[in-house]
């Protein structure tokens, strides 16, 4: 392949004028908004916002190029700034499913200012890489792409059984298993279903992620203890280390990136044996790569979906049925829209995750996840109708699961790959 030349398939309808700079700014603007309040607040996942913009965005005034850079800023700022109520109360979606344990270590030691900022750091470097790699890695996926597809349950199963494999136990590792199975099972009995629901665009992905990933942690932080004194935010890595690791993210990034039902989460597990003890706990080097991982999985994603026609993650689903701007025609648009919103993603960290950090640390835990839940309730109404609140409420059960058996979340994320490994 001589040049950066895709063919598009007839499902995606490309876009070739590119929106006013103006315009398109504004648009942005919007988007990073929306993905600093989602990322913010605890329980809600990207896809939720994404899937509500993509719900009104036909009736907005602005182009469709516009309209899903708006998308496509929420999907990006959202994984800078989830980390930060990851931190403070939890895990709040499955994306930050692998940096629980990791983070919370360095915030009970103090260093919670450190650890945000360790995270920024790690977003930023690999949206850094992930865009000029992005380019190779696309061209190969794009020859390589019928054979994946034709052996893509027995790829799946292979990521499956790496993801178990890296349990610490052998009694984790089945727990990991069970998980996955009814994970599974949740999966294939409510994917197919098509509720009314009071927004057009709706679907199961957000009561499905909103109880998996949201609502067991807003239930077991209602007895949280708080966030104690931090110490400054001085790093203990160094550049070179912190660059190295970020690498090791935007590497398992690209590596499931462009492989349907296999999600950030997972790429920030599988960044786990590329991640170097360097400060004899790894904890800090471990929280870089998952970042860089959550990040990156955004561009590579991105990609995926110009070339291939194949949405990837919830974001993608939404810049596709309702931002309309995934043709190669508004790809300049889309990537410069990319960076925008990580260098807008990298200052609020640094800005709001402090304060972030001392004022819902200290909050009523209790009042924090009761109103938090509330909104997942609604999100799911308002997705899937009445069916969606008892997905939710279900899916919120199966959620509670995995730390009752002391293994990952991210073995959740068989809701979407069990039932593509069954073909159903």
């Amino acid at each position: 392949m001589d040049s950066l030349a895709f063919e598009l398939p007839l499902s995606v309808r490309p876009t070739f004028a590119l929106a006013p700079t103006t315009e398109l700014l504004l648009f942005v603007a919007c988007g990073v908004s929306l993905g600093t309040i989602s990322g913010l607040v605890p329980g809600v996942h990207a896809n939720n916002f994404a899937l509500l913009l993509a719900a009104v965005g036909p009736t907005l005034p602005g182009s469709q190029t516009a309209v899903g850079a708006a998308i496509l800023a929420a999907g990006v700022v959202h994984t800078f700034l989830d980390v930060v109520p990851a931190l403070a109360l939890g895990v709040p979606d499955a994306a930050m499913a692998a940096t629980a344990l990791p983070g919370h270590r360095l915030v009970v030691a103090g260093r919670g200012r450190e650890a945000l900022r360790l995270s920024a750091l790690g977003s930023l470097l690999a949206v850094a890489l992930a865009v000029p790699l992005a380019l190779p890695v696309t061209w190969l996926m794009t020859d390589a792409y019928p054979l994946l597809r034709q052996y893509l349950p027995l790829v799946l199963v292979a990521v499956v059984l790496l993801l178990l494999a890296t349990e610490g136990t052998r009694r984790a590792a089945l727990a990991g298993a069970f998980c996955f199975a009814l994970a599974t099972l949740l999966g294939v009995s409510t994917l197919d279903l098509d509720p009314d629901a009071p927004l057009a665009l709706g679907g199961m992905l957000a009561p499905l992620f909103s109880g998996l990933f949201g609502a067991p942690v807003l239930l077991d932080a209602f007895d949280g203890a708080g966030v104690p004194p931090q110490d400054d935010a001085t790093l203990a890595l160094s550049g070179r280390e912190i660059g190295w690791t970020a690498g090791a993210g935007s590497v398992a990034g690209a590596f499931v990136g462009y492989l349907p039902g296999v999600s950030a989460a997972v790429a920030s597990v599988l960044s786990l044996p590329l991640v170097p003890d360097i400060d004899g706990e790894g904890a800090r080097e471990f929280l870089v790569a998952s970042s860089g991982a959550n990040t990156s999985n955004t561009v590579f994603a991105l990609f995926a979906l110009v070339t291939l026609g194949t949405p990837r993650t919830g974001v993608m689903v939404a810049l596709e049925n309702g931002g309309g701007g995934a043709g190669s025609g508004a790809l300049p648009a889309l990537l410069t829209t990319t960076v925008v919103a990580a260098l807008a993603g990298f200052v609020l960290v640094v800005v709001v995750g402090d304060s972030y950090l001392r004022v819902v640390g200290r909050a009523n835990y209790a009042v924090v996840s009761t109103a938090i839940l509330v909104l997942l309730v609604v999100l799911s109404w308002l997705f899937a109708g009445v069916v969606g609140v008892g997905v939710f409420l279900v899916a919120s059960v199966v959620g509670l699961v995995p730390v009752r058996l002391r293994t990952r979340r991210v073995h959740l994320m068989g809701v979407l790959v069990g039932p593509l490994i069954l073909g159903v």
